[in-house]
């Protein structure tokens, strides 16, 4: 039986858009004329995304990557990528070279490329007005529209758009299918570059093609069970959860959630609704973009579990699963809970995972913008990993499928699969460089946000933002991460009162604010925002700077195992052409910055020099990121408390933030050692099991403040005095809140709790440091 898509579905569901040319091109119209509002508004939001093209990047590392992803987009040959369409769908192909890598005639999934490069185009044209980027998508368009009405002579059902047979899907509803392909994979990208270029140029002609190929979805899994449906969803589906659900956003008709619904692996999402780790072995990549659904379907219907489903998720996978640079997965799969210093290979960290934890990072912080946790964790991975995945070498910039963690990995060297190399024109086509032409043309969409009056400032990077709505642009320039310090001038209509919210991020301690040079007083809790709130006049300049220093940064499975940060900026090693079998041992107290106009540092490894740098510009050398930080100084030692005479450890011996830290018997176990890592005047306490370091709750300064172990992310409350008391014993006196390190209530009970005390001169307020041999 043949799918039916009527015209008069069609205009229905078209929301607010009339029809235009035959092309639907918006030839003649500016990209902010051009662009389609969604008919249904988001649920649950409070802080919302400027416009791509109300953004743009200025002169910095991060414009050359813009710049060279755009070159490569006004060079690739349309025909080319059109090939496999044409051929599959009975149609000459003019002659046009075939393509190799994933995109090869023979590729089981060939085609799923070609809708990133529709989102790509579509971003530029949004962002820069680029005519030649634009005219590429339209043509794509109209040639894919002659596909489709082709489908009659090609054999498939109406609507169905693709460059492998429709066949294909009857083997993955039979669960017979053996060639490697994943279908609903390749048509996720179709329908989401299709509806970027309806939304972003406004082509209507996109936006029809877009709907009977959605059409053509709806009438195939509707004909299946829940349970043929379930079955079927073990074989990677992309997001189209995600991708329908925006269609009912942006169309209004709700036949587009309940197609999306369908989409919804209950064996992924019951687990994560209970706040499950169920992630290891499981292919990494396929489970990302479907929690990038559930939290669109959570904005769609309003539903609380399709929210804890995408939150517990980004929860489980940044506490749990995630490198140093903000990667996860090790050969594209999800290892055991805080598996990292076990997993350090050449095929860590796939681009793909990355850029998808970017955009459900980015959706989950509209639900929720205090959390400032959700923006350290979006520059972290941004910034080291993303800006890195590209080759500044190649003027048309190609990226690297897997970011290597092995000591003397080098980027653009990897496994087969990954092209042994850095992607190409036409011969590798594999998933992360299409998330990768999508990443590299969009890298402002997330620098500024706005709630009501109120601009939110998430990410230090030199950017004008044209705030039309209100007549204000906002210029912000800086040299950061080499300065620790930026500048925001307001100028334009500016008149009123309204408010900035800074990101204060948990690395920084000592951070300032001022307005026109003068001091602001605000308060700049490392973990925070900082609100500036005032009538301003055109010219006003608000000056932030964010203290940086050296912090190492412990795997969650190994506190011996460590990557060098120095504000948000994870450094490595340059060993040049030197290869490397096993982790450098380096000597912590040796980091030293060298330059104050370049992130310059050396540090002595193995007992020689090496310098380090950021990580984001470790190309054309092999390099370490993690380094071995054990046997150095005096190891580890036990804290035993002088009024009870018990050891510090953590509760059941927990290797999750938040573990409580109480006294115990000295039983021997891990827990009740840790390792006094210098930090300046001050110490951090890690604890030898975890790898996670000695914190106040919260960040208080109030009495009976819990006491407790979390990630080592520089909070000065990670920061602990000793003062020697000249009888054996000290007292333990926290950078944060000037409190005490105590046992509530005094107690001498096995179990007790740890908190912090003012100094009253208790016993249990000082410690004989016990060390291990």
């Amino acid at each position: 039986m043949s799918s039916s898509v009527s015209r008069r579905r069609l205009l229905q569901t078209a929301g607010a858009v009339a029809a235009a040319t035959a092309a639907g091109s918006a030839l003649g119209r500016s990209p902010a004329q051009a662009a389609i509002a969604p008919v249904r508004p988001d649920i649950g939001v409070s802080a919302y995304a400027f416009e791509l093209g109300q953004v743009r990047l200025t002169a910095s590392r991060w414009l050359d990557n813009q710049n060279r992803t755009v070159a490569y987009l006004r060079f690739v040959d349309v025909n080319r990528l059109l090939y496999n369409f044409r051929a599959n769908h009975r149609l000459s192909t003019n002659g046009a070279a075939a393509n190799g890598g994933w995109d090869a005639p023979t590729f089981p999934f060939r085609t799923h490329m070609q809708g990133h490069f529709l989102t790509a185009w579509a971003q530029v044209y949004a962002v820069t007005g680029d005519t030649a980027c634009r005219d590429k998508a339209n043509h794509m368009v109209a040639e894919l529209a002659k596909c489709q009405a082709n489908n009659g002579t090609a054999g498939f059902n109406t609507g169905y758009l693709s460059g492998f047979p429709e066949s294909d899907f009857n083997a993955l509803e039979a669960r017979t299918l053996s060639n490697g392909n994943v279908p609903y994979y390749a048509i996720h990208k179709t329908l989401a570059g299709l509806l970027d270029v309806w939304r972003h140029i406004g082509s209507t002609q996109a936006r029809d093609v877009l709907l009977r190929l959605a059409g053509w979805v709806d009438w195939r899994t509707g004909r299946l069970s829940s349970q043929q449906m379930q079955s079927m969803l073990g074989t990677e589906f992309g997001g189209m959860n995600a991708v329908l659900t925006d269609l009912c956003q942006y169309t209004g008709d709700p036949r587009w959630l309940t197609a999306a619904q369908r989409f919804d692996h209950a064996a992924v999402f019951n687990p994560l609704a209970a706040n499950q780790d169920q992630l290891n072995g499981l292919h990494a990549n396929t489970q990302v973009p479907k929690w990038i659904g559930a939290v669109r379907e959570y904005k769609a219907t309003g539903t609380a579990r399709y929210r804890d489903i995408a939150a517990n998720a980004w929860n489980i996978c940044v506490n749990a699963h995630t490198y140093a640079i903000g990667g996860n997965s090790q050969a594209e799969h999800f290892r055991p809970p805080n598996a990292i210093a076990g997993y350090l290979n050449r095929d860590t960290c796939e681009s793909c995972n990355t850029y998808n934890m970017l955009r459900l990072t980015r959706e989950l912080f509209t639900l929720d913008p205090g959390r400032v946790a959700l923006f350290d964790y979006y520059e972290r991975a941004w910034l080291n990993q993303m800006i890195g995945q590209q080759n500044p070498a190649d003027s048309h910039g190609h990226v690297t499928y897997f970011t290597p963690l092995n000591p003397g990995g080098r980027r653009g060297v990897g496994p087969a699969w990954g092209g042994g190399t850095w992607s190409t024109d036409y011969n590798s086509f594999w998933c992360c460089q299409g998330t990768g032409l999508e990443m590299h043309t969009q890298l402002m969409d997330s620098i500024y946000f706005h709630s009501d009056n109120t601009l939110i400032v998430n990410m230090f990077v030199p950017s004008v933002l044209s705030w039309s709505q209100r007549g204000i642009t906002v210029t912000q320039s800086t040299s950061y991460p080499v300065s620790d310090t930026t500048t925001l001038q307001v100028t334009g209509n500016v008149s009123g009162t309204w408010s900035m919210r800074l990101r204060i991020p948990s690395w920084t301690t000592g951070a300032t604010v001022s307005v026109n040079g003068v001091a602001q007083g605000l308060t700049t809790t490392p973990g925070s925002y900082a609100t500036v709130t005032r009538s301003w006049t055109s010219g006003d300049t608000v000056t932030v700077r964010l203290p940086m220093r050296v912090v190492m940064r412990a795997a969650n499975d190994n506190a011996n195992v460590a990557a060098v940060t120095f504000g948000p900026v994870v450094l490595s090693g340059n060993y040049g052409n030197t290869s490397l079998s096993s982790l450098p041992s380096l000597n912590t107290s040796s980091v030293t910055r060298t330059s104050s106009a370049s992130l310059a540092f050396t540090a002595i490894a193995n007992g020689v020099a090496v310098n380090l740098g950021p990580f984001y510009d470790a190309h054309g050398h092999n390099y370490t990121v993690y380094w071995n930080t054990g046997g150095q100084g005096s190891g580890t030692v036990r804290l035993v408390n002088a009024g009870s005479g018990f050891v510090l450890g953590i509760q059941n011996m927990s290797t999750a933030d938040g573990g409580r830290a109480l006294q115990w018997h000295d039983s021997g176990t891990a827990d009740h050692n840790w390792e006094m890592v210098p930090d300046g005047t001050a110490v951090r306490f890690r604890n030898a099991h975890s790898g996670k370091v000695l914190g106040v709750q919260d960040m208080s300064t109030a009495d009976n403040a819990t006491v407790l172990q979390w990630a080592d992310n520089g909070t000065a409350d990670h920061r602990w005095t000793m003062l020697d008391q000249g009888d054996g014993t000290y007292k333990i006196r926290n950078v944060h809140s000037g409190k005490l390190l105590g046992i509530q209530n005094n107690s001498t009970a096995v179990g007790a709790f740890a908190v912090q005390d003012s100094d009253n001169g208790t016993a249990d307020n000082r410690w004989r440091i016990a060390r291990n041999s």
